[in-house]
This record gives C-alpha cells, sequence and structure tokens, in this order.
C-alpha cells in the first residue's frame, strides 16, 4: 500500500525517526476535502505515547473540515538542516506519517495533550499555560494522529 523509500541509503532508523518527532519545532499537516484538493498546514504538535497532538480552534476550519470527511492524513516533519551551497546539496533529516485523524473528546486525554503541548513549547511558563488552559480549554479542540506507517530520510555527509 505504501512505496519504499528509494533512496534507501538514506533511510533513518526508528530510532531515529521518534527522535526526530521529539525534537522538531513544528510538523505539516496534509489533508484532503470533498472538493479533492490537498490542504497542508504548518502547526505545532507534540509527539506523546506514539501519537501525534495538535490544536486547533473549535469553530470550522479547513483542517478540521477536511479530517471530518476524511480522516486519512500525512504528516511530515523536518528535523535539523544544513545547506552546502560549495557542494550543491543539503544535510537533512526528516519524517513522514500517514495516519488517521480523530478529534479527541476524552477530557483526560485532551488534558494530556495541552499539558505536553505547554511542556514543549512554554515550558519557562508553565503555571501561566495551565492557566490559559484552564481559560481557553473549551475553545481548543484536540487532534490526535495515529500513525499507520512511518518513514524517514537523513542525509548527513
Amino acid at each position: 500500500m505504501f512505496r519504499e523509500v528509494r533512496r534507501k541509503d538514506r533511510l533513518a532508523t526508528e530510532e531515529d525517526c521518534l527522535r526526530i518527532l521529539e525534537e522538531a519545532e513544528y510538523g505539516i499537516l496534509a489533508t484532503q476535502g470533498e472538493d479533492l484538493y490537498p490542504y497542508a498546514i504548518p502547526i505545532n504538535f507534540v509527539f506523546l505515547d506514539g501519537k501525534i497532538y495538535m490544536h486547533s480552534t473549535r469553530q470550522r476550519c479547513h483542517k478540521l473540515d477536511y479530517i471530518n470527511i476524511n480522516p486519512h492524513v500525512c504528516f511530515t516533519v523536518i528535523g535539523e538542516t544544513e545547506v552546502l551551497p560549495d557542494k550543491f546539496n543539503t544535510r537533512y533529516e526528516s519524517v513522514v506519517i500517514f495516519g488517521t485523524a480523530e478529534l479527541i473528546e476524552d477530557e483526560t486525554l485532551r488534558q494530556k495533550a495541552l499539558i505536553g503541548l505547554i511542556q514543549k513549547y512554554s515550558a519557562d511558563y508553565y503555571d501561566k499555560g495551565m492557566q490559559y488552559i484552564e481559560k481557553s480549554g473549551d475553545r481548543t479542540a484536540i487532534i490526535e494522529v495515529t500513525p499507520v506507517h512511518m518513514t524517514g530520510k537523513k542525509k548527513t555527509k
């Protein structure tokens, strides 16, 4: 069902992929709506317990509309990169995940994801972040992506 990576010499290990998912600042969520146009958006995320969590508004938006139409998504993360101008090349590491997305309604899981986002992006402001969650948590949707297939590539030389 999923194609093999063409450049097997650049195939990242599962350990590499998990590290990249832990360290990456943002990812790109790609969905597809009923009009068959893809929609890809950069988004903050946290990787917890083998799944990807991201936040969204609860109001109508492309992300939620398209996930409701088709829960199959692609999530791409780019780790460390370095352009090597004199070699006409780039060092890079990336992960591509195909998976299914769903809106999480379970309050315990929602809190866990929101706290994970605070710890990742605003660890120095944890208490203030918890107040923010308390104040705006009802307006915030949490999307969970369950990986079905994951590949990673890296070029280090």
